[in-house]
């Protein structure tokens, strides 16, 4: 059994507001977003291999960088798609090329570069003892249900997680899950834990961390690069 990360970074970024870039090509300290996140699975060993499912227009810059920056794991680049699940499906398609069907698939954000080595491992581990492993954190604010404008349900948070990635599974589970879908002409899951939970598949929780966020905003970028700075002074000075 092999372990593959598919990294998907085909977003616009629009609530980014950025002119010159998608967000995960941002820059911090001369490096993209997308290269931290491709790092933390470069350096992870028990990873074999990571596909990365980009902006068509965006390949050559972003095969320039993981040569620039020495990735070894990256096995192929392959376009995107229109949604996050077209992305994801061509991805898989791709690992499907290199890896065998009992394959682990860790799916991840590009923009979601602060995911700790616990955190993979984790998963890694729940992934082959349960055939999937969501990550997820516990919901810190009061959740509601509303109708028109009106509050209709307050739920209890503490029966309540939020999901965050990777969400992991069986390479040919999730192949076959996206190929009902096509033929259904579903488009239009939020997620990978969506898309398997309605083809009936078992999901099972791992508990991430909150640092793990989703570089969605520019205050987001700024939480990033906080977390970035405290930890090279940790290095540098024992902190």
């Amino acid at each position: 059994m092999k372990n593959v990360a598919l990294v998907f970074a085909g977003g616009t970024g629009q609530r980014m507001n950025t002119k010159t870039r998608p967000k995960q090509f941002l820059e911090l300290h001369g490096k993209p977003i997308i290269i931290y996140t491709l790092e933390q699975f470069e350096n992870n060993e028990h990873i074999d291999g990571i596909v990365v499912a980009c902006l068509q227009d965006w390949i050559p810059f972003l095969e320039k960088s993981i040569d620039k920056f020495g990735l070894e794991k990256v096995v192929a680049v392959v376009p995107g798609g229109l949604t996050g699940q077209d992305s994801i499906g061509l991805g898989l398609q791709a690992i499907a090329k290199h890896f065998d069907g009992d394959s682990v698939v860790l799916i991840h954000d590009g923009v979601r570069p602060l995911i700790s080595q616990e955190t993979i491992e984790d998963c890694l581990a729940m992934a082959a003892e349960k055939g999937s492993a969501i990550t997820v954190v516990p919901a810190i604010e009061t959740i509601i249900k509303e109708d028109d404008g009106r509050i209709v349900d307050i739920i209890d948070r503490q029966t309540c997680k939020m999901a965050k990635a990777p969400q992991c599974f069986i390479l040919d589970e999730i192949l076959d899950a996206h190929k009902q879908a096509a033929a259904e002409g579903r488009n239009d899951f939020i997620d990978s834990a969506s898309l398997m939970r309605h083809y009936g598949h078992d999901l099972y929780v791992v508990e991430g961390t909150m640092e793990n966020i989703k570089i969605t905003t520019p205050s987001d970028y700024y939480v990033f690069r906080a977390y970035v700075d405290l930890q090279e002074s940790s290095e540098i000075f024992g902190l």
